[in-house]
C-alpha cells in the first residue's frame, strides 16, 4: 500500500498564503562591479553608483543630472559625471515607509517638455490627510540650482488608497497618472479614479479630447480603466505612446499599451492567480474577451515595477529593447530581476532575457540615461543606484 499522500489528500499550508511583507529577505549588495555575458552578444558591467535608503524612481534632467525619488519623501541629485548624493530641498511633505507597510512616499518625478523655459517638475507622492489618513497627489514645483520652489498640488486623489502610483509626461505636455485599484471592483467603476490611467493638462485641468469627456457617469480625467497596481509609466521615444507596468496578484503581471477609452479588465479578467491560489478571472469566457489584451505578461509574477525603452547607443545590441524591473519572482523575497524584451515594430514579443537575479535585490526602477547607459534603483532599506555599461 502506497504511503505517499496524493496532492488532493495533502494538507494545504494556508497559513502562509500571503507573501512575506516588506522589507523582504534580499541579501546585502556586494561592492561590485559585476560582469555578465548576456544575450545578443552584449556583455555588460554593473557598477554600484551610490547607496541610499529606499530609492524608488529615477528621472534624468535635460542636463544629464539624475534625480532619485525616495520612499522617505526625499529627492537626491547625482550631478552628471559624479557619484555624490546631493539633497534637493523644497518638495511636498509625504507619508514615508512604516514597518511592514507599502507606503511609498515619493513615487516618481516627471519633467515638463519645456523644462528649459519653465523649470517645472511634477512629483507624485503619498499625501498625509487628517486623522492619519492619506491619499496620492501630484505637486508641480519649479527646479533651479538644485532646489524646489513654487510648490502647488495640481491634482489630489479622491477615494483612492494612497497606494503605489506612477507618472509620466508626453511631449505634448500632457500629464499621465497611474492610479492603482487592486481591491474590490473600483477599477471598473467609471465614477471613481481608482484603477484608472488619467490624462491631464500640465496645470491639472482636463483635456477636452479625453475619451470620456461629456459621457454621463464617467469621470472626465479617465483615459483608460480596469487596472490593478500601476507601478510604472513610460513613453516610447519613437511614437510617443504611453506604456504601463501593471503588477498582477500571484501571477498575471502585465505591460499594457495605453489606448484611449480601453478597458484592461481588472478584476474581472487576469492571466494570474489570486494570492490564496484560485485563478483571478471571474468569468468562464475566454480570457480577456471584451477587454484589451496585455502586450506582455508574466506567470509566475515578477512583481513588475519600472519600465523603459532603451534609446542609447552605448549598448547597440539592445537598441529599442524594453527593460522591465521586478522586485520578486514567484512571491519569493530576494528574487528581484530585470527582464529585457525584444519587440518587433508592432510591439509584439520576439524574445526575453532575465538579468541580475544573482544580486538578490528588489529592483524597483530602470531608466535609459542620456549617456547611453542604463540605471537601476533597488528598493531596499540599504538601497542603491546601479549603472549598466558595456564590458569587453
Amino acid at each position: 500500500m502506497a504511503l505517499a499522500l496524493t496532492l488532493a489528500q495533502a494538507p494545504a499550508n494556508t497559513s502562509s498564503a500571503a507573501a512575506p511583507a516588506l522589507p523582504g529577505l534580499s541579501q546585502p549588495l556586494p561592492a561590485g562591479p559585476f560582469t555578465y555575458r548576456t544575450g545578443e552578444g552584449q556583455n555588460i558591467k554593473v557598477t554600484v553608483l551610490a547607496r541610499l535608503p529606499w530609492p524608488y524612481a529615477l528621472t534624468f534632467l535635460p542636463n544629464g543630472d539624475l534625480l532619485v525619488a525616495q520612499r522617505t519623501g526625499q529627492i537626491k541629485r547625482i550631478a552628471k559625471g559624479t557619484t555624490a548624493l546631493l539633497e534637493v530641498p523644497g518638495g511636498p511633505p509625504a507619508v514615508g515607509p512604516e514597518a511592514g507597510s507599502t507606503v511609498h512616499g515619493y513615487m516618481g518625478i516627471a519633467v515638463h517638455p519645456r523644462f528649459a523655459q519653465n523649470g517645472w517638475l511634477y512629483i507624485i507622492y503619498t499625501k498625509p490627510l487628517a486623522d492619519k489618513k492619506r491619499t496620492s497627489a501630484v505637486a508641480r514645483v519649479r527646479y533651479a540650482d538644485g532646489k524646489l520652489t513654487d510648490l502647488k498640488d495640481i491634482w489630489v486623489g479622491e477615494n483612492i488608497t494612497g497606494g503605489p502610483e506612477s507618472i509620466a509626461m508626453t511631449p505634448d505636455a500632457k500629464l499621465w497618472i497611474g492610479n492603482s485599484g487592486g481591491f474590490g471592483d473600483a477599477a471598473q467603476d467609471p465614477k471613481t479614479l481608482a484603477g484608472k490611467i488619467l490624462r491631464l493638462n500640465d496645470d491639472g485641468s482636463v483635456p477636452m479630447d479625453n475619451p470620456f469627456v461629456g459621457q454621463e457617469g464617467y469621470r472626465p480625467e479617465i483615459y483608460t480603466m480596469g487596472h490593478r497596481t500601476t507601478l510604472g509609466l513610460t513613453v516610447n521615444p519613437v511614437n510617443n505612446q504611453v506604456f504601463l507596468a501593471e503588477m498582477g496578484p500571484n501571477g498575471g503581471d502585465e505591460i499594457n499599451w495605453i489606448k484611449p477609452g480601453k478597458n484592461y479588465g481588472w478584476p474581472i479578467v487576469s492571466l494570474g492567480r489570486s494570492y490564496p491560489g484560485p485563478w483571478q478571472a471571474k468569468t468562464n469566457e475566454p480570457v480577456h474577451t471584451g477587454y484589451e489584451l496585455p502586450l506582455l505578461y508574466w506567470m509566475p509574477s515578477i512583481s513588475t515595477s519600472g519600465l523603459d525603452f532603451y534609446k542609447g547607443d552605448a549598448l547597440p545590441k539592445w537598441k529599442g529593447n524594453l527593460f522591465v524591473s521586478g522586485v520578486r519572482y514567484g512571491e519569493i523575497p530576494g528574487t528581484g530581476r530585470v527582464d529585457r524584451v525584444v519587440l518587433n515594430d508592432k510591439f509584439e514579443e520576439l524574445r526575453r532575457e532575465t538579468l541580475l537575479t544573482d544580486l538578490h535585490q528588489r529592483i524597483r526602477d530602470v531608466q535609459s540615461g542620456p549617456d547611453g547607459l542604463i540605471y537601476l534603483a533597488t528598493d531596499e532599506e540599504q538601497g542603491a543606484i546601479l549603472r549598466i555599461e558595456p564590458a569587453p
